[in-house]
């Protein structure tokens, strides 16, 4: 190391964290020790010898060691920016560490924790390949890939997935702004994974809705989406205003305005809320002389999110929730990473941290 970069790499130390710190002494004293057995790095470079390349295992030890030091990076975000997970309190002192994850324990009440606790993430087991299935839901692939990527039976890859987004699924945005656009569109109603209890005969590969639009066959979703790109959605038990009131009520007030197609539920839901409503003549067309109120926004997520969730080949409705906060949070997070979708998991999403 030229003395330019050594001095830049001495600046930085100041600025390490107690885990770094601990990170670095462990590299440094892994470095000392290969080149005591060496007889020296300057030794080795006069006799024109080059250190053998790294061990299989030794390579593998160090990824470990990486993701586990990533994961408790992680982690400490949560913990600094939400403090005691019992009880809110912000004075904790270290208590050790556990399976990759530091722990704390919150002086206030006394209990201890870890960034997963009350998490879905809770006691999940294989924390170095967690990163690893961050990125298989930032990508979209199959249950099989990513039961591969992270060495682990497909089943296993199934409950991952699931235990990932239980917290995304809530991840919804607390109110939404100015204009607002609402639609309902409809997803054939699934019982994908079940052996018994169907209410109907089983169909072949998906199958069909035997009628467009509100029936049986049909499950509704609400979507409503302002003009920043805040999303919030639902999947309704009935495409009626009651549900379409639950769904919408904390989320909007009559400072609001919405925008939708005429839908009789959604005119209730905005008569009874108080919330002025703009009728659209036709979904794709503005109002004449009024360009900004349209829907085109919630029709293009609409369109975004059915051919997204094609490469499924059908979700159960059971899991639909799940999917809907999967789909919600790769649009909200502007960069998404393995880091910032295990954050998420850990229930910091993006609209999660917007209302600390």
């Amino acid at each position: 190391m030229d003395p330019a970069e050594f001095s830049g790499w001495l600046s930085g130390i100041g600025r390490l964290s107690g885990e770094q710190i601990g990170v670095a002494l462990t590299e440094l004293g892994e470095v000392a020790g290969r080149r005591s057995c060496d007889g020296g790095a300057d030794a080795s470079a006069e006799s024109g010898l080059e250190a053998g390349p790294p061990t299989e295992g030794g390579e593998r030890r160090k990824a470990s060691r990486i993701e586990r030091d990533a994961l408790a990076a992680i982690g400490e975000r949560k913990v600094e920016r939400l403090g005691c997970t019992h009880c809110g309190a912000d004075e904790l002192v270290g208590w050790g560490r556990s399976h990759g994850l530091p722990r704390y324990r919150c002086k206030a009440c006394g209990r201890t924790f870890n960034a997963a606790t009350g998490t879905g993430m809770a006691r999940l087991r294989k924390k170095d390949r967690w990163l690893d299935q961050a990125q298989a839901l930032i990508e979209g692939v199959s249950l099989a890939k990513a039961a591969e990527r992270c060495g682990v039976h497909p089943t296993t890859a199934y409950r991952w997935r699931h235990r990932f987004l239980s917290a995304p699924a809530l991840d919804k945005p607390q109110t939404l702004q100015g204009i607002v656009e609402a639609d309902e569109t409809f997803i054939l109603e699934s019982f994908k994974g079940r052996r018994s209890g169907m209410t109907r005969k089983a169909r072949k590969r998906g199958g069909k809705a035997r009628h467009p639009g509100a029936f049986s066959d049909n499950i509704p979703v609400l979507v409503a989406r302002d003009r920043s790109g805040a999303t919030t959605d639902a999947v309704l038990p009935e495409d009626t205003a009651k549900c379409i009131t639950e769904a919408l009520s904390s989320a909007m007030s009559p400072a609001n305005t919405l925008v939708c197609d005429g839908g009789t539920p959604l005119r209730a839901f905005a008569r009874r809320a108080k919330i002025p409503v703009r009728v659209v003549p036709a979904p794709g067309k503005p109002l004449p002389g009024a360009p900004d109120i349209h829907i085109n926004n919630v029709n293009a997520y609409h369109g975004r999110l059915k051919e997204w969730m094609r490469r499924f080949h059908g979700v159960a409705t059971r899991n639909l929730p799940n999917y809907l906060g999967w789909r919600r949070a790769l649009e909200a997070i502007a960069e998404p990473s393995p880091q910032s979708w295990l954050l998420a998991a850990l229930g910091q999403g993006p609209y999660q941290q917007l209302t600390l």
